[in-house]
């Protein structure tokens, strides 16, 4: 529909999709969500292949062992990355993401504790 047919306040209007702002400006979407943002629209993305991190490889293993097991869902790991504190979701890179999310489901449903983890982590 061309937009001299849309009237005010119809959904083309008050789509979610229609507000191209910064996220801190736009009420009701997360931090991470900048589908739509124009500041990011034209930003060119490398496609050249590139091998993953030692790093990288071993968080998507425990990821696959934990989803394989049933203790970890792929809902559960979007939804840990989305909850993440905005100034961690800017900082860390993809696999963080992951990391910490997994680490964070795996805390909430008490399959480690917070004590076994940080022991772990001293040694």
């Amino acid at each position: 529909m061309p937009p001299e047919e849309r009237s005010p306040g119809s959904v083309w209007t008050e789509a979610p999709w229609a507000d191209t702002s910064w996220p801190e400006q736009r009420p009701g979407r997360a931090h991470h969500d900048l589908g739509g943002v124009s500041r990011f629209a034209c930003q060119s993305v490398d496609p050249t292949p590139h091998a993953p991190s030692p790093f990288d490889r071993r968080v998507d293993a425990l990821r696959q062992v934990l989803t394989n097991h049933g203790l970890l869902s792929v809902d559960e790991l979007r939804r840990g990355i989305e909850s993440l504190d905005p100034a961690i979701q800017d900082r860390s890179s993809y696999y963080e993401r992951w990391l910490l999310s997994m680490v964070s489901i795996l805390l909430e449903k008490g399959t480690i504790s917070e004590a076994a983890l940080r022991a772990e982590l001293t040694e």
